[in-house]
């Protein structure tokens, strides 16, 4: 079953693309044109007409590109540019108005010139805006005068005149301003703060190139379909590739851009940076050359992307780095190393375990935890034979072993936060826990049903279990959390999933515009919806978890059911299958358990009171720009801080008296939600003996 889910793709071509093998072009200059006029390149006119024709044919929608899709695209770009509000004027956007129906006819046509006229538009009132920025944060701001700043402006007009659009900003400096001054910073930090953000994001605008505002009006047509559709350039396709294997070939260095420099913000431990000890966190990468005596290319004031396209690069090249070290001023002169490109494991995106101990009336109980960040495979590996390939279910598989060795009394699978990945790994991983039978149903845009079963019989674990989701919980992460629940597997706890029930193949352009070859880049386009095994929809819904934890976050605000392109929830017919257990009965005590005991827990108290603030405030429509009166609700902040503080300290205190010496080998939880879910597998294994014993 070749399909894809979330953040992370199966690839619909017979081969993809590995662009981070291939010799690194070399992009030109750091000098930023403020004047520039960016430009479609003469190919992207048959790339939007392919893309056009794929979504008309084969979305699962079905969709007919039309004057009203035309309209939602036009207000999607100009959300994606400026969704404050706070960059064109209102005469800009009355220019603008025609293409609002235009641009339909466009993309049938290939006529790319429309969004690259808003673009030149928007990176001028850019240059506008922070001229007048730095301008006016030379000048004082007068804190004693009693009015208000309101920072959400998309239900607002446009400003009429840059004499309004000048107060509307005024008043956006003097509020940054004052949160920076009642954090204790004096006035020159706070213009050198406030000016460096300004100018950042000013340059970052300027570095836009053709490729990338041809992505991003592409992006907001596939998003006005349905929000998991998306083109990907070809640096886009390399960077879910690297993602999915967890591994690339290069130096091994996470980097970051700091004040025109490339720095160097983490060494991965493993890695050729790493084995060489050559490079180190905050070293600054001035300049990248290839092989043992190619060209030193400078990289000052480079985007991070282009500057990673020069140090990736084959596995067993040599790239050599002019790096300023973490402690060395700007006018040394910068050393010179050469390091080997191999292969790099990103293993802290890997699944991985812990064990944490507790007390549960009088119970002593050890809890095992994986943590899954992403269903995620190494496709390439896999298709080559190699025995040895990585992927969620093998790694999960040695956890679990791991775990059982260590005897254990329960498992919490930890997915909070995990947006997805491959659906054949959401089957196989379910298959570690039931013995067989089917996992998900996918319906195509024909209107045909597939099953994705178990591919292995046997059962890895068959003890108690929790699965742990959040909000931000979706795709792969709701199959597998879906399936447990459907066949009475595994208690679901945490916060209603994301909702994003929709399967989506990845579609190498290539295929169409071979004289092109990667440059095309490749389209992921949603296909079909999937259903659990009762015949619901996880689209829209998501996973509803048998014990709820508290949650500021409001569904219809976040998620998929927040998203008005998105598709809706609906049923089909349920499938086939032999449950493995029945919580039901004991999932009431369950829930009353859990209520009364965080009750009396104090994080849980502080979690109450967090959200209620937070509600709150989100109804707050201005923010004060009076200093007196901000400064007591600072004060009052920082006082609520301090007791808490207080307060945590004697928890801890009382609770290592309580529980005595515990073995060090073991995690100390610092993680209420995950600690109170322990708790709860702690009550279902006391509850479920009890009932086998008749009490």
């Amino acid at each position: 079953m070749k399909y894809l889910l979330a953040a992370v793709i199966l690839l619909f071509s017979v081969e993809s693309c590995d662009a981070q093998t291939a010799h690194p072009k070399v992009e030109k200059t750091t000098v930023l044109d403020t004047n520039g006029v960016v430009t479609p390149e003469d190919y992207f006119p048959q790339i939007e007409k392919v893309i056009t024709k794929i979504f008309s044919r084969y979305h699962y929608k079905h969709i007919k590109v039309t004057d009203s899709l035309s309209s939602v695209i036009f207000d999607n770009l100009l959300k994606s540019l400026d969704y404050n509000k706070l960059y064109f004027l209102k005469s800009d956007i009355e220019k603008f108005e025609k293409y609002r129906t235009q641009l339909d006819d466009d993309l049938k046509k290939g006529i790319i010139t429309p969004p690259y006229d808003i673009f030149n538009v928007y990176k001028k009132r850019i240059n506008s805006r922070t001229k007048y920025i730095l301008n006016r944060l030379k000048q004082k701001f007068d804190y004693t005068i009693d009015e208000y700043y309101e920072p959400d402006r998309k239900n607002a007009d446009w400003a009429q005149s840059v004499d309004e659009l000048n107060e509307l900003w005024r008043k956006r400096l003097k509020y940054e301003s004052l949160n920076l001054k009642l954090t204790g910073k004096k006035e020159d930090k706070i213009i050198e703060t406030l000016s460096k953000r300004y100018e950042n994001y000013q340059k970052a605008i300027l570095q836009y190139k053709s490729e990338d505002v041809f992505e991003l009006f592409e992006n907001t047509f596939a998003n006005a379909v349905d929000p998991h559709s998306a083109y990907l350039s070809a640096r886009e396709s390399e960077n879910f590739d690297i993602r999915m294997k967890l591994s690339l070939e290069g130096i091994g260095a996470q980097l970051r851009t700091e004040n025109d420099y490339t720095k160097v913000v983490k060494i991965i431990p493993g890695g050729p940076a790493y084995k060489s000890g050559l490079l180190h966190a905050d070293d600054r990468i001035v300049a990248v050359g290839q092989g043992p005596k190619g060209e030193l290319v400078d990289v000052i004031g480079w985007r991070i992307d282009d500057v990673v396209d020069l140090i990736r690069g084959k596995k067993g090249t040599t790239v050599r780095l002019a790096i300023l070290k973490a402690n060395a001023s700007a006018d040394l002169p910068p050393d010179t190393i050469a390091i080997v490109r191999d292969k790099v494991k990103l293993d802290e995106r890997a699944a991985q375990k812990e064990i944490f101990q507790l007390d549960e009336t009088g119970h002593h109980f050890k809890i095992g935890v994986i943590k899954i960040p992403s269903f995620y495979v190494d496709f390439e590996a896999k298709r080559k034979g190699d025995p040895n390939y990585r992927s969620t279910t093998r790694d999960v598989h040695k956890l679990l072993d791991t775990l059982k060795q260590e005897n254990v009394d329960g498992i919490v699978i930890d997915l909070r936060n995990n947006g997805g990945g491959s659906l054949e790994e959401a089957i196989s991983l379910s298959g570690l826990f039931i013995k067989k039978g089917p996992i998900v149903q996918v319906k195509n845009s024909n209107g045909t049903v597939d099953e994705g079963d178990d591919p292995d019989p046997s059962i890895i674990y068959d003890g108690p279990l929790g699965i742990l989701i959040n909000r931000f919980s979706a795709s792969a992460s709701e199959i597998f959390s879906a399936a447990l629940q459907d066949y009475g597997r595994g208690l679901i706890i945490g916060e209603q999933s994301y909702g994003k029930g929709t399967v989506q193949n990845l579609i190498d352009l290539d295929r169409f515009l071979p004289y092109l070859g990667s440059e095309a880049g490749e389209l992921k386009l949603t296909i079909a919806k999937f259903y659990r095994i009762t015949g619901s929809s996880t689209q829209n819904l998501g996973v509803i978890p048998d014990v709820k934890m508290p949650s500021a976050i409001d569904p219809d605000e976040f998620g998929e059911s927040s998203n008005p392109s998105a598709l809706k929830w609906d049923m089909i017919k349920p499938t086939s299958f032999q449950k493995f257990g029945d919580l039901s009965s004991v999932i009431p005590k369950l829930i009353k358990q859990h209520e009364e005991r965080i009750k009396n827990e104090t994080e849980f108290k502080y979690m109450f009171e967090d959200i209620a603030e937070y509600k709150a405030n989100k109804k707050k429509k201005k923010f004060s720009l009076l200093e007196s009166k901000r400064k007591k609700e600072r004060e009052k902040n920082e006082a609520k801080r301090k007791e808490r503080e207080e307060a945590r300290k004697k928890v801890k205190e009382l609770k290592l008296k309580r529980k005595g010496e515990v073995d060090d080998k073991y995690l100390k939880i610092d993680d209420p939600i995950l600690e109170e879910s322990g708790h709860i597998v702690a009550d279902l294994i006391l509850d479920t003996k009890n009932q086998s014993d008749g009490k």
